[in-house]
């Protein structure tokens, strides 16, 4: 009987930390078109107020902290990887972003109006830490909300990648050990751990997103580039497999084609909720 890998949560950070630091770069052609979507809802979720104190937590190249700014949001930005947070730096100046951890946030305890996550959940080696570090840091009443992946058989574009490596190559190939990629796909799932963290008022729901491309093959090009996993995943294959697989996400993708753009649905789920006041 073969055993289930036990979960090391430094070394799952660590793989996380490398891949990101690798992938900043080619962050934003890869997914930046497709999580920018889901920055006004998770905004709005917060029911920020010009003035208002927001925690921006694995903030990326910034996408979060920007549209905040705009809307006269005093904001402050995490983000484990050095290079991301370089480029979110350079690409906006006048915005605080400083390297940091999820799962330990090195700030005093009230110290935020909301705390606001776009898709870092899943990156997280021990994201329940992440959710009990923003409680917090959130002042009595301030509010929490994070986005995540919806399930495969939704976002299907990760059921095409993932279907291709079943089909053409090994989906077992060895990575270290990390949370269920999907565990916070489910709406019940999120209202547990945000109960069971202290939070008060959750609501789950689900995000219409649209994925467009101008060529079929952009899809592969996207997870093998811009994504950790799903990136390692693909590049553990041999190299007639990827070749295989490649083909076969491409051909799938360009049944997604609607005058001359693939469009492909990548629903989110967006969790928000409420710290309890005093």
């Amino acid at each position: 009987m073969s055993s289930v890998p036990t979960l090391d949560p430094s070394a799952f950070h660590a793989f996380e930390h490398t891949g990101w630091q690798d992938a900043a770069r080619r962050y934003d052609d890869a997914f930046g078109s497709l999580t920018r979507q889901a920055v006004a809802p998770l905004l709005d979720a917060a029911q920020l107020r010009p003035g208002a104190r927001l925690l921006d937590v694995a903030s990326g190249p910034g996408y979060v902290a920007a549209a905040a700014a705009e809307r006269g949001v005093r904001v402050t930005a995490v983000d484990f990887s050095a290079e991301m947070v370089k480029l979110a730096r350079l690409q906006n100046p006048d915005i605080q972003f400083h390297v940091g951890d999820a799962e330990k946030l090195s700030f005093p305890d009230g110290a935020f109006d909301a705390v606001l996550m776009n898709f870092g959940m899943l990156h997280l080696a021990q994201p329940d830490r992440a959710v009990a570090e923003a409680l917090r840091v959130l002042r009595p009443g301030g509010r929490y909300a994070f986005t995540v992946w919806a399930k495969p058989e939704d976002a299907l574009g990760f059921a095409i990648v993932l279907d291709a490596i079943r089909k053409h190559g090994n989906p077992d190939a060895p990575l270290p050990p990390g949370p269920p990629f999907f565990r916070f796909s489910d709406a019940g799932e999120c209202e547990t751990v945000l109960k069971v963290a202290g939070f008060r008022s959750v609501d789950v729901r689900k995000i219409t997103q649209v994925w467009r491309f101008s060529d079929p093959a952009m899809l592969f090009e996207a997870f093998l580039n811009g994504s950790v996993r799903t990136r390692a995943l693909l590049h553990a294959q041999a190299a007639q497999a990827l070749a295989a697989i490649r083909d076969a996400v491409g051909a799938t993708a360009a049944g997604f084609q609607d005058h001359g753009t693939v469009q492909i649905p990548m629903p989110a789920v967006l969790a928000s909720a409420e710290k309890p006041a005093k």
